[in-house]
């Protein structure tokens, strides 16, 4: 292994368990294991899956400073952001948005949780950690905000699925008191044992953790940051728990298989080098409710309302699992077989199948008298045109061409916004 590539907590475990490994962002990450993509994508929509999250970065934003600090550098209005009215993020609530440069390009999507009145703990991709530390002392501009990067100083397990509720109980020290109230985009806890919070949450042992209603699947579950030594411990305890329900370890294949299905980007891939619109994650910006203006002034936000080079990000699903991959060689034709575009991402979601012209989930409730699923390819397409759900496109790497439709939705009868109640 190159000695550069970093190792999470879980790295010997990984290679233990006959995991098979890849570099991923500068981190050796478990792709799947010995069950394999397919087994561990169905798990997580009919069980739970377990996923080694510990390559994301974490950053504490701390201080009097730190709401300005935030709303000049985050794209979403922390302001008006919880809630169909739209209210301000309070302590125990998280939003996502995106980190911009000052041409409107991503630099990294991230969670931002507000742990309290002066206090935000921001999650990043892999190898992010320093550079949005930096940009975030860089615009501090004098304002009292303290900026840790916690970088490779957090362990994070990711257990998603719709017994991950009844998994995560069994290892939570006052299950019922923890779980109660936890709508989606919430959390409790700390991390850190001397923390106000850190009572929240507590595992068997007394560990204490920061567990967020959060995912990247798409279904019901949740994010649990831990100190490092305890990563291991009770990454083996969730397994332990979850036998009986059918609990696996997945890699990130998986996890790219479901998180496109769930119609989630993955930064640098599906949002990246260019302005930060005409995408699905059209929420992450603070427009007003005529979508004519942003509410807050915001880095890159200029360069937003005067773009002049446009292109136009949507989802998409095949017809059947065939897929073309992005790259060199790779694009989009419109039906005269004029190039419109680029493949961002390209991967199959085992669980779809089309019946009747439309997508159907053969885990999402009865499927229809005659359904066959046998796996739909999906993900993202990068137009230089606007073309509308329903139309169809064609990917082709040269020699081959697959048609597909545009969507607006690709799998349905995601769990992830169930209430706590149903799932539990």
């Amino acid at each position: 292994m190159d000695p550069q590539v970093k190792k999470t907590p879980l790295h010997s475990w990984h290679r233990e368990n006959g995991a098979n490994m890849a570099d991923f962002g500068g981190y050796e990450m478990p792709l799947w294991y010995g069950g394999g993509t397919r087994e561990e994508h169905m798990t997580v929509l009919t069980a739970a899956g377990l996923f080694d999250t510990s390559h994301m970065a974490v950053i504490l934003v701390d201080g009097g400073g730190s709401f300005a600090l935030l709303q000049e550098c985050f794209s979403k209005d922390l302001a008006r952001c919880i809630g169909k009215d739209q209210g301000p993020l309070v302590p125990g609530r998280a939003v996502y948005g995106a980190f911009l440069n000052d041409k409107g390009h991503v630099m990294d999507d991230a969670l931002v949780y507000m742990l309290g009145a002066e206090n935000y703990m921001v999650c990043v991709n892999a190898g992010m950690g320093s550079a949005i530390a930096q940009k975030l002392e860089q615009h501090s501009d004098g304002r009292l905000s303290i900026i840790t990067d916690l970088t490779d100083s957090i362990g994070k397990i990711d257990i998603q699925g719709p017994r991950a509720g009844k998994i995560l109980a069994s290892i939570l020290e006052d299950p019922e008191t923890v779980l109660a109230k936890m709508p989606y985009f919430s959390f409790k806890g700390h991390f850190d044992a001397r923390a106000p919070q850190a009572n929240q949450a507590r595992l068997n042992d007394g560990t204490p953790i920061l567990l967020s209603r959060t995912g990247y699947t798409g279904e019901f579950g949740f994010e649990i940051f831990v100190v490092p030594e305890k990563t291991e411990s009770t990454w083996t305890a969730l397994l332990e728990a979850g036998k009986a329900s059918g609990i696996c370890a997945c890699g990130l294949a998986s996890r790219d298989s479901l998180r496109a299905g769930a119609v989630l980007p993955l930064s640098h891939q599906d949002i990246g080098d260019w302005a930060f619109m005409n995408h699905p994650w059209d929420f992450t910006l603070p427009w007003d409710a005529e979508k004519k203006a942003f509410t807050k002034h915001f880095q890159g936000c200029q360069a937003l309302e005067s773009a002049t080079e446009v292109f136009y990000t949507v989802p998409f699903a095949g017809f059947d699992p065939r897929k073309i991959p992005a790259g060199e060689g790779s694009g989009v034709l419109n039906e005269q077989g004029e190039t419109i575009g680029t493949i961002l991402t390209c991967t199959t979601d085992v669980s779809l199948g089309r019946h009747e012209g439309s997508i159907v989930c053969s885990v999402a409730g009865d499927l229809p008298e005659g359904a066959k699923v046998r796996g739909l390819s999906c993900g993202f397409v990068r137009l230089t045109v606007p073309v509308a759900p329903g139309e169809s496109v064609v990917l082709t790497d040269g020699k081959r061409k697959i048609p597909v439709e545009i969507v607006s939705d690709i799998r349905p009868g995601r769990t992830a916004r169930q209430p706590m109640k149903k799932m539990l």
